[in-house]
């Protein structure tokens, strides 16, 4: 079973194309995502949905996205935080970890890949509090899912 099928997500991304890649991907494998175009508009997102999984570009207009995730661990602590980047800054990295970010989409990457790292990233957390409720809520308990692994 997939379980990220089961989880809400949030992808911010400025890039239309990428937005509707994504949105492509995830719906035709049945997952639940909300595409927003600034950090601006994930943040008002954010204050209306709980999400267990939030997705930023770094390169975003106005805010950029490690300002933002910071934003978000705030207001959404349990949900997993992934940083997508097409720099190999050193800096950058440090910083998206120190702030909660879980790991890095470095572009470019395939739908394939993308659901399957995702996937895998959910299947390391499986603490994180949002998600083992979204999980229980799905009938599917902490050790069974801790045993998967």
């Amino acid at each position: 079973m997939n379980i990220f099928k089961k989880l809400k997500t949030l992808l911010v991304e400025d890039d239309a194309l990428i937005r509707d890649a994504f949105k492509i991907i995830f719906t035709t494998k049945g997952c639940m995502i909300r595409v927003e175009g600034s950090a601006e508009d994930g943040l008002e997102a954010i204050k209306k949905e709980q999400f267990d999984i939030i997705i930023s570009d770094f390169r975003l207009p106005g805010m950029n996205g490690l300002d933002f995730i910071k934003l978000a661990t705030a207001s959404q602590p349990a949900a997993i935080q992934f940083l997508i980047t097409a720099y190999r800054d050193d800096h950058i990295k440090s910083e998206a970890t120190r702030i909660g970010v879980t790991d890095f989409i470095e572009k470019p990457f395939s739908g394939k890949k993308l659901i399957d790292y995702l996937d895998l990233a959910v299947k390391r957390q499986p603490n994180k509090p949002l998600t083992a409720g979204r999980l229980q809520s799905f009938g599917i308990s902490q050790a069974k899912h801790a045993t998967k692994l």
